[in-house]
Formats: C-alpha cells, sequence, structure tokens
C-alpha cells in the first residue's frame, strides 16, 4: 500500500510523521509532511481567486498555480489549528465544497513534488497523503512509471524505458553514472533526485499568474496574410524579451484581431509547455492566425497577450537531446543580452517588422 487515504471530515487531529526523504533532517525542518498541492479542478476556475482566499485563510504562504491549482505550507498553521498537514487538507476540501461546490484533491508530503504526485494519483477528489520518511517515499513512487515524474516528458520516458528503467523505482535503483550516460551529466542528477523524491523547492508566497500583451496597429487595412504573420512575429519577439527579463514563462497565447469593420476574432490556444522562446510563441501565433482563414479580411490590428505567467524557475521544461534546440536558446539569450546593454533595435528578428 503506498498511499493512506484519509476521510474528508473536519474533524480531530491526526499525528504525525517522520524526517523527509531523500536528505537528511535539517534542525529547522518539520517533523512532517507540511506541504499541501490543492487541484481544484477545471470546474472551479470561476471561484479561482475565492478557493485562493480560503486557502489564505488557513496558511499565508500559499503559491498560486494557475488555472485550477495551487501550493501550501502549512507548518505555521499546524499547532493554531491543532491538526496536522491531512487534518487541514480535509478541513479545507470540507469548505471549499460547502462554500463553492468544488470537490478538490489535496495531496500532503513533505516536498512540493510528492505532494503534486500524490494529489495526481487517483480519481477526482480526496485528500492523499504518501506516508513520510525513505521508506514511505519509496514504496510510494516504486511502481509508478517514470513519465509519472514532472519535469520528465514524454521523450525522456521513451529515452529511458528504452533501457529497461520504465518504473520511477527503477530509476532511483539505477547507478548514477548509468544516467549520466544515457541522459547527459546534470540531467541525468535531476532525474534520479526525482525518481528518489527529493525537492529542494520551496512553496513561494503569489499571486494568480498575470498577463502581458503587446499590440500591433497597421498602418493601412491589411489584406496580406504574410505581413500579418510579420507582426506575429515581431509582438512573439516583444512578448518573448520581456518575459525572459522579468523571468517569467507562459502556459496559453491568446490572439485578437480587429478587422475594419470594428469587429474582433479572439482565440485562445495553450502551450506544449511553459515557455518564454520566441520561436516556441511565433509558431504557435502563426497557427492561431492560420486557423481563423482570414483569406479575404482587412484587418487594422493584431494583439498577441501572453496568459498565466507564471515563475520561470518554477515551471517544467521537456529535455531536449536535439542540438539546434540548445544552440537556438543560445543565440537568444546572447542577442537579449546585446538588448539590455545596446538596446532593443540592437537584435531583432530578420522577418519581423518595425515598430507601430
Amino acid at each position: 500500500m503506498t498511499l493512506h487515504h484519509v476521510p474528508s471530515t473536519d474533524a480531530g487531529r491526526q499525528p504525525g510523521g517522520e524526517a523527509p526523504a531523500g536528505r537528511p533532517r535539517s534542525t529547522d525542518e518539520p517533523a512532517g509532511p507540511h506541504v499541501l498541492y490543492v487541484h481544484f479542478g477545471d470546474a472551479a476556475r470561476d471561484h479561482y481567486p475565492d478557493l485562493l482566499e480560503l486557502l489564505a485563510d488557513i496558511t499565508p504562504v500559499v503559491q498560486a498555480l494557475p488555472p485550477d491549482a495551487a501550493l501550501a505550507d502549512v507548518r505555521g498553521a499546524l499547532r493554531y489549528f491543532r491538526r496536522d498537514a491531512a487534518g487541514l487538507a480535509a478541513m479545507l476540501r470540507l469548505r471549499a465544497l460547502a462554500l463553492y461546490d468544488v470537490e478538490c484533491a489535496v495531496g500532503v508530503a513533505v516536498n512540493p513534488l510528492l505532494a503534486r504526485m500524490a494529489a495526481n494519483d487517483g480519481p477526482p477528489g480526496g485528500v492523499r497523503r504518501v506516508p513520510p520518511g525513505a521508506d514511505g517515499t519509496a514504496a510510494f513512487l516504486d511502481h509508478k512509471p517514470v513519465a509519472a515524474l514532472p519535469g520528465v516528458g514524454p521523450a525522456t520516458a521513451r529515452t529511458l524505458t528504452a533501457y529497461g528503467l520504465d518504473s520511477v523505482g527503477r530509476v532511483a535503483a539505477a547507478r548514477p553514472g548509468t544516467l549520466q550516460r544515457i541522459l547527459g551529466a546534470s540531467n541525468g542528477r535531476r532525474v534520479r533526485e526525482l525518481a528518489c523524491g527529493a525537492d529542494a523547492s520551496t512553496v513561494v508566497p503569489s499571486f494568480p499568474a498575470r498577463s502581458m500583451s503587446r499590440e500591433y496597429r497597421f498602418g493601412q487595412d491589411e489584406l496580406d496574410a504574410g505581413v500579418r504573420r510579420r507582426a506575429l512575429l515581431t509582438l512573439a519577439d516583444r512578448l518573448g524579451f520581456r518575459m525572459r527579463a522579468e523571468e517569467q514563462v507562459a502556459r496559453a497565447l491568446t490572439l485578437t484581431v480587429r478587422c475594419a469593420d470594428r469587429s474582433t476574432i479572439t482565440r485562445t490556444r495553450r502551450l506544449p509547455e511553459p515557455t518564454a522562446h520566441t520561436p516556441a510563441l511565433t509558431l504557435l501565433a502563426y497557427a492561431l492566425h492560420d486557423a481563423l482563414g482570414l483569406q479575404r479580411a482587412r484587418v487594422r490590428a493584431v494583439t498577441l497577450r501572453a496568459e498565466e505567467l507564471t515563475t520561470a524557475e518554477l515551471a517544467t521544461r521537456q529535455l531536449s537531446f536535439d542540438p539546434r534546440e540548445d544552440k537556438a536558446r543560445r543565440v537568444e539569450a546572447a542577442a537579449d543580452g546585446a538588448r539590455r546593454r545596446f538596446g532593443p533595435a540592437a537584435a531583432h528578428p530578420a522577418g519581423g517588422l518595425d515598430a507601430a
């Protein structure tokens, strides 16, 4: 048995646990699980700010993960409410159901990685607690597919599976040198740490992710789809540069097209992964534009908005073995450095348009 299911009740305190797994206990570490990963579900998006406030009534250390999840560190609330973390999770579920008719799933663990995996490990709803201690963590992770680890995408999972490392337990048991030969030095170390349940990240209090946008107004009503695509390239480049400067990434893009008759068309699509990489933003912007079928439309302006911004260091990115991808990101970083030093005109896409 890998998980303890805690009934959804607003009743008594439950015993705490042992030291976090994957690393020795420090003197200032709490004795048991203290991180909650709360998945409110798609149906709760209309009440998302209210649900965050509900969670903030329990602990001020709440990190919004739009559009439908949040992390919370409840170590400061344990003594106040006279409950352990699982008891607080059950109380949160009861309040969310009573006030907003939202059936949320809550994972309880010693770090954000394990809490997130616990919340997603089963049907919607319920409180799932990862048993504390090295043995409890190992039992929870052992038979899970390697693709279940946040930050390990399909390509990495296929590579590991090809070598017989198809479960988290097998990856954790593999020799570090073996993983480094398969995935590279840094990626091999990182994946092994994930497989052991180690996660050095903390819950960083934050407000719901914001958005940023850029607009391009044409000098005349534009019929040429090629010119409109060049404008989108310019906007994607500006958005990407600003997000990278602020260490943000976007989870979705929204394209708004304003036509000569003053009508507007708006479409939104999620990115495959959170990113501020200009080529990825540009490809999605092109796809949104081409899907509109504006062959005869007279377009006055286009607006591109990056949605659901989050801190770059908290976002996961699919590991890539394509050297061209790595080269493109290095070139992008060099261009960003030139812009910061010499101004925005120092480096820009060759196919873009001049500033509007």
